[in-house]
This record gives structure tokens, sequence and C-alpha cells, in this order.
């Protein structure tokens, strides 16, 4: 038996006969592909808050394009629930979080409880965020109180660290009494 014979790393393939290394080494071919599926896999569950989703578009490798829908809740007003559609690219970059989501979505915001007057919140804040790319992309929801007509007004925008979206979409909630059952 030849000393090459006795090599474990010429027995598997990652050594040829003249000692050096192959272009294609079999652990990083492994950890690639544990990688990937690890992405296949977290990319398939619903995000928290997804009230769920509706396929758009067939992706051969990967999950599919689609429209999601998430429920959220004004963090400082307990009688406010928002319903936010949004697009999510599939395919195989986003099954592995490469993917840039679009800037298209829609929202709707209603009132579901009972809303303590007089309302003591800023004239505008953030009430929610949603990262839509690995690098600095997110979809920001933010809340403003328009006084003179007792309504809060929704604003979505996509903002990205360089160059955002102009695309946006609005919700108002007239503030109104609450009838107890």
């Amino acid at each position: 038996m030849s000393p090459q014979d006795q090599n474990p790393f010429y027995r598997c393939g990652i050594i040829d006969k003249t000692g050096s290394r192959r272009k294609v080494n079999i652990l990083t071919t492994l950890t690639v592909g544990a990688v990937l599926a690890a992405g296949l896999a977290f990319s398939a569950a619903a995000k928290d808050g997804d009230l769920g989703c509706v396929d758009t578009a067939f992706k051969l490798v990967g999950p599919d394009h689609k429209v999601c829908i998430s429920s959220f809740r004004d963090p400082n007003i307990p009688g406010i629930v928002c319903h936010l559609s949004q697009a999510r690219t599939g395919g195989l970059k986003g099954a592995v979080g490469l993917a840039e989501d679009k800037s298209e979505f829609s929202l709707s915001c209603v009132q579901s409880g009972p809303i303590a007057q007089p309302l003591t919140v800023p004239a505008q804040q953030e009430v929610f965020s949603e990262k839509t790319s690995v690098f600095f992309k997110n979809t920001k929801v933010t809340r403003f109180y328009d006084r003179d007509n007792n309504a809060l007004v929704y604003l979505a925008v996509s903002g990205k660290l360089i160059d955002g979206s102009p695309k946006n979409s609005v919700s108002n909630v007239a503030i109104s009494p609450w009838a107890q059952h």
C-alpha cells in the first residue's frame, strides 16, 4: 500500500495523486449544502404576526414569491390593530435571506376596542418596523395624531440606508366612543 493510499484525504478525494488540493473541497460543499438547507427550512417558517400568505409566482428552486398579511397592535394605544400586506421575494435568494423584498405593501388600521381620552401620545411616533432585506432595508409604520380631527393616521413606507422608496400606504382611524356590549 502506497503512502498516498494511507492518507484519508486521498481516499475521500480531497487530495489527488500529486498531493495538491482539488478545486472542489468536499467539506466546503457539505457546509454550503447545510447552510442552504437551513436557509430553506428557515424561510418556509412564517414570521411572527403573519396571518397568512398567498403565492403569487412559482419558483422551481426555493419558496414561491408571495404576499403575506401581518397583524400588529399599536404599542401605545391598545384599542388599535393594523394589518399590513407585503410582497415577499422567494427563489433561492429568498430562501437564504439574500433577496430584497419589493417596496409594495398595503396598510389598514381599525379601532378594535376602547381608546382612553384624551390621548397623550406624541404627534409622530414609529409603531412598527420589519426588515425586508439582509442589508439596510425595512418597512416602517409611523403613527401621526391629528388632534384637530380626533383621528390617528398610520403611514407605511420602505426605508433604505441610501435610497428609500416613495411608495407608501396610509390608513386613518377616526377615534370614536366604544360601545360596551
